[in-house]
């Protein structure tokens, strides 16, 4: 089994560290080999250049500018991604990241007349999303939860058929006690191990 983790966030003293460390941590003791992207300590450009932009269709050559990662990404078969929720959102930080390294011909075969999309990431079998949120489980919901739709029903649809997910997020981060906090810990630890 092998996991790659994608972190975002900005400060290395964040509740979200902690979590990133539980994620990689849960994991390793389950036994899965794990390498982890800490997008913002590694310095990923999350805007796509002009240049970048005007050969994303080009096959091979935009795969240049983002190989490492593509690397990670079909050495895995699991992913899981860290991260705050942001205006019921992505990270612009993550959401550059899968602009840019989520490219056709490679991670996906692109749409024409008479075919349909196609995910080309079938060795991927599963996908965790553990995140914090300012907003209530019921105000998330009412919005829509654009961050956890991109990554279980768009990114999904690229992986293996049947490929199982989890959504974890600890809500009213905003007004959140060293309680609350050390209890989602340890509930994503619980369920990571048995994921």
């Amino acid at each position: 089994m092998k996991a790659l983790v994608i972190y975002s966030h900005p400060c290395p003293e964040s509740y979200n560290a902690a979590l990133r460390d539980t994620v990689v941590g849960s994991l390793e003791s389950t036994g899965y080999e794990v390498r982890l992207l800490d997008l913002y300590a590694m310095g990923f450009d999350p805007v796509m250049s002009a240049e970048e932009r005007r050969r994303y269709h080009e096959q091979g050559i935009n795969e240049e500018p983002v190989d490492a990662h593509l690397d990670h990404l079909f050495w895995c078969d699991t992913l899981v991604f860290v991260y705050p929720t942001w205006w019921f959102g992505l990270p612009a930080m993550l959401k550059g990241w899968l602009e840019r390294v989520f490219i056709p011909h490679r991670t996906f075969r692109v749409p024409t007349a008479t075919e349909t999309m196609e995910g080309k990431l079938k060795h991927v079998s599963k996908i965790a999303v553990i995140t914090t949120c300012g907003a209530t489980w019921w105000l998330s919901k009412v919005i829509g939860e654009p961050g956890r739709k991109t990554l279980l029903r768009g990114i999904r649809a690229l992986c293996a058929p049947g490929c199982k997910t989890l959504y974890m997020a600890h809500y009213k981060m905003d007004t959140s006690t060293p309680e609350s906090r050390r209890t989602y810990l340890g509930k994503v630890q619980k369920r990571l191990a048995s994921f």
